[in-house]
This record gives C-alpha cells, structure tokens and sequence, in this order.
C-alpha cells in the first residue's frame, strides 16, 4: 500500500471494508437486444445511397490519384454499417428485425413518440437521399463549368 493511501487510513478519512457477501453470486443472463428496430431493407437503402455517392463521385472525376480514397471510402462505409450487421447475428441473439409488413402496420416508437411507417423512413432516408442529389449536382455543375 502505498505511504499517501496509508496516511489518508491512519487519520481515518478512508477505511478498507470487506466484499460484499454476494460477490461471487452467480450473474443472472441479461437478455440483450441486437437488433436496431427497424426492417433491415431501410439499412440497405441508407447504405446504398452512401456507395452510390461514391460511385457518382469516382465515376465523375475518376483519376488515378482518387482511386485509392474512394476505395476506402467505400470500405469504411460497408464497415461502419457492415459491423453491426454482424454484431445483430451474434450468438445467442433471440431478436429479429422488424418486417417490413408490420413496420408498415404499427409504424415505430421514438423518443418524440410514435411515427407512421411512412415517416420513420423518410426521416431515416432524408439524408442519404440528399447526399446522392448533392453528388448529382456536383456533377452537372463540374459538367457545365
């Protein structure tokens, strides 16, 4: 033990206690819910507007300096939506997502309260559908100037 923990017990403004007696008590399972809530088609729209921003962009301006950042680009986006793809399979995980035949009957709870199918993907699709018209427009204008 340390010189400053020991002085700090000796004048008493700490002291040692004993583990608790239920520390070596089994763990109870927690079930644990993998899955994002939503029909796994939205995932796949979102992903495939951000790849094809990035075909938009490599097939505009394709030199053989961009080659390798848009490969990357297009490998960390299949990463950052790739990895929770799997991390919803992993074992022991009882959930499914959401059809989308039952997301379109009821629709999804959010923190703002319930919205109809029609506006959880809208608001889920309203950013990755704007990053591919931006990309179009980027293009026209390149085109055009």
């Amino acid at each position: 033990m340390s010189k400053q923990v020991h002085d700090i017990l000796a004048r008493g403004d700490a002291r040692i206690v004993e583990a608790p007696a239920n520390a070596n008590a089994p763990r109870n399972q927690v079930e644990s819910d993998r899955n994002f809530g939503l029909p796994t088609a939205l995932y796949g729209a979102t992903v495939g507007c951000y790849l094809a921003f990035i075909g938009i962009m490599a097939a505009a301006f394709s030199t053989p300096g961009l080659i390798i950042p848009m490969v990357i680009f297009a490998a960390i986006i299949a990463a950052g939506f790739g990895v929770p793809a799997l991390w919803t399979r992993l074992r022991d995980n009882d959930s499914v997502p959401m059809t989308m035949g039952k997301f379109a009957q009821a629709g999804i709870m959010t923190n703002t309260g319930r919205l109809a199918a029609r506006d959880a993907t809208i608001q889920m699709l309203i950013l990755p559908v704007l990053i591919v018209l931006w990309a179009c427009t980027v293009v026209v204008i390149a085109a055009l100037v």
